[in-house]
């Protein structure tokens, strides 16, 4: 299932392994990916410490109170509208090199959507979107190149 998300463009040190996503094997991690390209895979295998838990509870707290999604104010989001803003905020985290903010919404994605699999942007002109991809494992696409052969 894809969720598609849209926005125009107007710390947490989590114990995690996030590096550049350049793996041939599925992964049961979650992968960022802007214009097609992988970004950063994080890694779900290792447990989050009580402490950033707490955090992580915190950020639903403060979501409880309505969230902006798609230009219209949402009070009581469900959870995957919380998704869909998290992942706004992780592409927004990207962009502005704000890796606090990068670490802490991938934690959140990781651990309230355990089926998500790839938050997936494609930047344009005006802003950006954002599809949410649940239970489809990135796998790195390889070019295959051939010669037809002339009969």
């Amino acid at each position: 299932m894809i969720m598609p998300v849209s926005r125009s463009l107007t710390g947490m040190d989590n114990g995690h392994t996030m590096s550049n996503a350049d793996s041939n094997q599925p992964e049961a991690g979650l992968t960022i990916l802007v214009n097609g390209e992988p970004h950063l895979e994080y890694d779900r295998a290792k447990p989050l410490p009580e402490h950033q838990l707490a955090y992580l509870d915190r950020m639903d707290e403060r979501m409880d109170g309505g969230i902006e999604l798609g230009g219209a104010r949402v009070d009581g989001p469900d959870a995957l509208q919380r998704a869909q803003f998290v992942a706004i905020q992780v592409i927004e985290g990207l962009q502005d090199g704000n890796e606090p903010v990068v670490a802490a919404s991938c934690a959140y994605l990781a651990s309230r959507m355990p089926d998500l699999t790839q938050v997936k942007a494609r930047l344009v002109d005006q802003g950006y979107s954002v599809e949410l991809v649940f239970g489809e494992p990135y796998i790195k696409e390889v070019a295959v190149q051939f010669s037809p052969r002339l009969s």
